[in-house]
């Protein structure tokens, strides 16, 4: 279902995810899994995130469950911490798959309610099988920019250095929607297991931060250009580990 042709060689509805009306155009339709990856993107308005990404999934879901799927991938962000605001700063690194919402800005904070909505649908219904993936930023295979340097802080800041790329990205929403029926909510980091740094990460997250925030684990010998997020969760639970793997050049 998309509001605009996906154009992809399958079948596919025009509507709105958020629309209940538009929902019912999926009666009498068998669904086993959903992805979900329809939203409101990083920049948009407080509003339009809590309508469309948090109202708009508790819609969604609640229609699904109604008519039987049991199992849902929700794409959900690694701003959802808050790394938007260049006044973030992470209680742990890496960043653990369950660290709390920062946000000052309204997107990060319409995934993490997003999140919250899928733990109360759970709650309601303790049959379904919930995967939120915390996507890392996302760019196409053939384009990615070169591996980031040390440079002064600014908004999105993390999101520059955790980095994967578009094929990537898809094969963590199959290798979810495939993955074994396990009723609850789980919370998944989905990015590479390496930075997209050039440069040490420590030194990188020293610029920023200065002593804010402990870089130890950064300064250990073999973990120069690990990921700022902790990703043990979603190679353990679904395999998925990303091949954009780039130590620093």
């Amino acid at each position: 279902m998309s509001r605009n042709d996906p154009k992809i060689n399958s079948d596919w509805i025009e509507g709105d995810f958020s629309s209940y009306e538009d929902l019912r155009m999926l009666d009498g339709k068998s669904i086993d899994v959903t992805i979900h990856l329809a939203a409101v993107t990083g920049g948009c308005s407080e509003r339009d995130g809590l309508l469309i990404n948090v109202e708009g999934t508790r819609t969604l879901l609640n229609y699904l469950i109604k008519n039987g799927c049991k199992k849902f991938i929700l794409a959900s962000s690694i701003a959802s911490v808050g790394v938007q605001n260049k006044k973030f700063r992470p209680s742990i690194l890496p960043i653990n798959d369950e660290h709390p919402c920062f946000d000052r800005d309204g997107y990060g904070f319409s995934k993490f309610l997003m999140e919250e909505v899928s733990k109360y649908s759970y709650r309601q219904n303790p049959s379904i099988d919930i995967i939120n993936l915390r996507l890392a930023a996302i760019s196409p295979d053939e384009n990615m920019p070169p591996p980031f340097k040390v440079e002064p802080l600014r908004e999105w800041a993390l999101c520059y250095i955790t980095l994967m790329t578009q094929s990537d990205a898809v094969r963590a929403f199959k290798m979810a929607a495939d993955s074994p029926y396990k009723p609850g909510v789980r919370i998944m980091n989905a990015t590479g297991p390496k930075s997209w740094v050039a440069d040490p990460v420590a030194e990188i997250l020293e610029t920023w931060w200065g002593n804010d925030v402990d870089l130890s684990y950064f300064k250990k010998v073999g973990n120069e250009f690990n990921s700022v997020y902790d990703v043990t969760r979603i190679k353990d639970e679904i395999g998925f580990v990303a091949k954009n793997i780039t130590p620093g050049l």
